[in-house]
């Protein structure tokens, strides 16, 4: 089913003005146009714009993400760097998701610091030794 451009930017959650964006950057290989010259949106079209949209979210640049589209066009013969592609991507992601970890353990501690110290009426339980100095983190 074809999608006009706002149809395509809804579906999306995306702006019109990123799509054609994206389009302008060859991101989107396969696009095609009326004679009119507005852009008609295949279903592989908005596939392909969930993929784009996954790889910056995964802190890809649009210049690599250009790269990936012209391996698309290759077809088979790319299938070797385009699979290398997303085994960096992989690897980048897990990065992020340990040091998102790593953020969301310190919160959860703050949480648990603050919620027991409310109950006990005093944040001096947490610190050391009960001196006022420092409190144990």
């Amino acid at each position: 089913m074809p999608y006009t451009i706002k149809q395509a930017a809804e579906l999306m959650n995306l702006t019109p003005v990123t799509l054609r964006y994206y389009d302008k950057q060859g991101l989107l290989p396969y696009m095609e146009r009326k004679e009119s010259g507005y852009r008609m949106f295949s279903d592989g079209d908005i596939a392909m714009l969930r993929v784009i949209e996954c790889l910056k979210k995964s802190g890809m640049s649009i210049k690599d993400i250009r790269q990936f589209s012209e391996w698309v066009l290759m077809g088979d013969d790319s299938l070797q760097e385009r699979y290398k592609m997303f085994l960096e991507r992989k690897k980048a992601v897990e990065a992020q998701m340990a040091d998102l970890q790593k953020t969301l353990d310190f919160i959860n501690h703050k949480c648990w610091y603050y919620e027991t110290a409310i109950e006990a009426g005093t944040e001096k339980i947490h610190f050391k030794e009960q001196s006022d100095k420092l409190p144990c983190e």
